[in-house]
């Protein structure tokens, strides 16, 4: 009897999040949704069902002191600090008091209403076109589950309990399921949902793991005992891997050894032209705690530095003084690089402590960012106040979001001198010499950038925002995803435009939207005349190396003959081409 025919090759495709080929047999994990159930209790019994949960959150938070010390331990500290926003969610006020109103209004069992007020905040997050917010909603099912597992009285899972090799297939996996894998038996891991950002990719970076995320119906497309080739670089899954895939798999991974060692080689260089211009290298943080992850990837400090992370999912916003630690502790680690604070980017959807007459029915372009601060002046000035006494400890810089208006930069800057008086009257120090900027994000800004110009010293090119807006395109319907173009003429002019405007006015003008972390578009970039990449923590190596292949002559040539063209895909391709043959090994693996 002959052998049985090998299995054709299945190959599907997700996001790479953490490099790395690994080669196993899948374990496809579904997680159990707890059956909540849902009983009616007496007014006398509500005092038990408040011991009942009050027993349950502090379970929880022993639970997740447990996680964060092994983690701490084993990882670091950085990584341990994830589950900080674990830790708040079991302390949100909002959210215990809402659940206890619950009960007293509708006398039903404690972990019914917690689930169900649980679900209403997942909800609001979910529905807010902010990637960072949407990842914050697996953090709170993450802790819901913990919660109502205690009160169910059950034990936690066994997915840490396997003995052999694998690699895990799930929908999704909570931080803490990724911190606590067997990082011996584990080869990789591939989940239905999740980002380059979610705290799941944070985490399998670190450990260095192979993952994929947004690999859409992986659970019903694979079953347990399927042998795959996970590629974390690509973002490829391969089931059944014939003989010659493997052998150039094999190869593969041995180019990109030989790329890890070439990138880590030039880590304290400078991200500098063949022709010697320099390009300022920085990179994007949402929180203090990635500031290690950005130091020892070599960049020149932080080009923005998100605060939104301080405003969030709580009653009342934060003081001046909760604000100057956390950017003052920024400011310090950058040194002697500086860093660039965006002044708080949210809308009335977002923040807690604003009442239901301010939530608005299409926030994005509503009040938000600019806006809502010069509606809430108290509430900017605390933050500006908070800045400013920060750039007394370092090169501090602080940029205004969402700008449309040159009135909305001179009130801003108006706020900012009485910030500074206020300081000084109280002996307060702080770099009264503070450089500040504007986001151009909108087209607008870009059309006026010659007089915002006059009002600011540097630019910074918010891409992801400018191309949604120019092209008026919600990235994050699929129905017309495509039509989210980078390379579209519109962008390229406004891009264009506001370098030139900057240049004319003696400004620097950097991007800090996704497009500067693109190798492809690298070449482009400068040679439209950006002076500074912001890009994910993650990307600084491949740009620095990118930077350090192109001739800025050659840039500008390229640039003035793409600006000629009217087909996005064709600029896009004309710019891949000539950073191929500038950065082969870059594109090779």
């Amino acid at each position: 009897m002959g052998a049985a025919p090998a299995q054709e090759e299945l190959i599907l495709q997700g996001l790479g999040v953490s490099g790395g080929i690994a080669e196993s047999d899948v374990v496809v994990h579904w997680q159990d949704e707890e059956e909540v159930p849902m009983r009616d209790i007496k007014p006398e019994e509500i005092p038990g069902e408040i011991a009942r949960f009050e027993a349950a959150l502090i379970a929880t938070r022993q639970e997740l002191l447990e996680i964060q010390q092994r983690i701490a331990g084993g990882i670091g500290a950085a990584d341990a600090s994830i589950f900080d926003a674990h830790l708040l969610v079991v302390e949100d006020r909002t959210l215990i008091d809402e659940a206890l109103r619950g009960l007293e209004r509708e006398l039903h069992n404690i972990e019914f209403i917690f689930h169900k007020v649980a679900e209403k905040y997942c909800r609001t997050l979910q529905a807010i076109d902010d990637p960072y917010l949407q990842e914050r909603v697996v953090d709170i099912e993450d802790v819901t589950r913990r919660v109502i597992r205690h009160l169910l009285g059950k034990s936690r899972e066994n997915l840490h309990k396997l003995d052999r090799p694998h690699i895990i297939v799930a929908r999704n996996l909570t931080p803490s399921d990724t911190a606590l894998i067997n990082r011996q038996l584990v080869r990789g891991f591939v989940t239905e949902q999740g980002s380059r950002t979610s705290h799941s990719a944070i985490i399998a970076r670190s450990l260095g793991i192979p993952a994929i995320v947004a690999l859409s119906g992986a659970c019903s497309k694979l079953t347990t005992g399927d042998h795959v080739l996970l590629d974390g670089y690509s973002g490829r899954l391969i089931a059944n891997p014939g003989e010659q895939t493997r052998f150039e798999y094999g190869r593969l991974e041995q180019q990109k050894v030989e790329v890890k060692h070439l990138l880590e080689a030039i880590r304290e260089t400078t991200s500098k032209t063949r022709d010697g211009r320099h390009i300022v290298l920085s990179a994007n943080i949402e929180l203090p705690s990635e500031l290690d992850a950005v130091l020892s990837a070599g960049a020149e400090g932080v080009g923005l530095f998100r605060t939104e992370f301080l405003f969030l999912n709580r009653p009342e916003p934060p003081g001046e003084d909760e604000q100057y630690e956390a950017y003052r502790l920024v400011a310090e680690r950058c040194a002697p690089h500086g860093v660039i604070i965006r002044t708080l980017d949210v809308g009335g959807d977002k923040l807690m402590h604003l009442p239901d007459s301010m939530r608005e029915d299409n926030p994005f372009l509503g009040c938000r960012a600019i806006r809502l601060c010069l509606g809430e002046p108290e509430l900017f000035k605390t933050q500006l106040r908070a800045i400013l006494r920060a750039s007394a400890h370092g090169n501090v810089r602080l940029m205004y979001p969402m700008v449309s208006q040159l009135g909305e930069v001179r009130k801003a800057n108006a706020l900012l001198a009485e910030c500074k008086d206020e300081l000084a009257a109280k002996g307060r120090a702080f770099n009264p010499d503070i450089e500040t900027g504007t986001m151009i994000e909108v087209p607008a800004a870009a059309l006026i950038a010659d007089q915002l110009a006059r009002e600011v010293r540097f630019f910074s090119i918010g891409t992801n925002d400018l191309i949604q807006y120019t092209m008026a395109v919600d990235r994050g319907n699929d129905r017309i995803a495509h039509l989210y173009q980078p390379t579209h003429p519109s962008v390229l002019r406004l891009l264009s435009m506001t370098a030139e405007a900057a240049h004319r006015n003696g400004l620097w003008v950097g991007i800090c939207g996704e497009v500067a972390s693109d190798i492809h578009l690298t070449p482009l970039l400068l040679g439209l005349g950006i002076d500074e990449l912001s890009v994910v923590t993650a990307a600084v190596p491949r740009v620095k190396k990118a930077v350090q292949c192109l001739d800025s002559n050659e840039c500008r040539e390229l640039a003035d003959r793409l600006r000629g063209m009217d087909d996005p895909a064709g600029i896009e391709a004309a710019s891949c081409e000539h950073a191929r043959q500038r950065y082969p090994e870059l594109f090779d693996c």
